[in-house]
């Protein structure tokens, strides 16, 4: 075997397709791309919901629902998950800063505290908003909240 006798195996490569020139190749007039139309054109691309003349789907499926513009998304934190912060990333202050830094909330989230568990230590909380339940039982556990806007 010799570097000149190499060849490609049987199959291994095709012919390539010459489109348009001319009748005799068998690909020519059309060029393969059949008769007139948007497709047969040079830069065509298809709409990305284009259903070829049948309805869109976005416009055959009826609109439900509002999104309502003033609604306030709060990020939730739990009476029952104070501890494990606390004992986890060492917090006694509770404040929006404190969280992000610890990576717990993102740079513009709310934090709401919800009165799920128990608390067992004193802590200091400066959140957006408190439920009533949670703000009896940090009380009761001689913490404090404050609401920061």
């Amino acid at each position: 075997m010799n570097l000149h006798s190499l060849k490609p195996a049987k199959g291994a490569t095709h012919k390539e397709k010459r489109i348009g020139r001319g009748e005799a190749s068998g690909k020519g007039g059309t060029s393969t791309k059949g008769n007139k139309g948007g497709q047969s054109r040079a830069g065509y691309k298809s709409k990305k919901a284009h259903e070829g003349g049948q309805m869109p789907i976005q416009r055959r499926i009826p609109k439900r629902g509002f999104t309502n513009i003033n609604r306030v998304e709060y990020k939730v934190i739990n009476l029952g998950q104070i501890e494990h912060y606390a004992e986890k990333y060492g917090i006694t202050e509770f404040s929006l800063q404190n969280l992000y830094v610890n990576g717990l909330i993102s740079q513009n989230d709310n934090v709401k505290i919800l009165g799920n568990g128990e608390l067992k230590g004193k802590f200091t909380f400066k959140v957006n908003a408190v439920s009533d339940k949670a703000k009896a039982a940090i009380e009761a556990a001689g913490g404090t909240v404050e609401i920061v806007k």
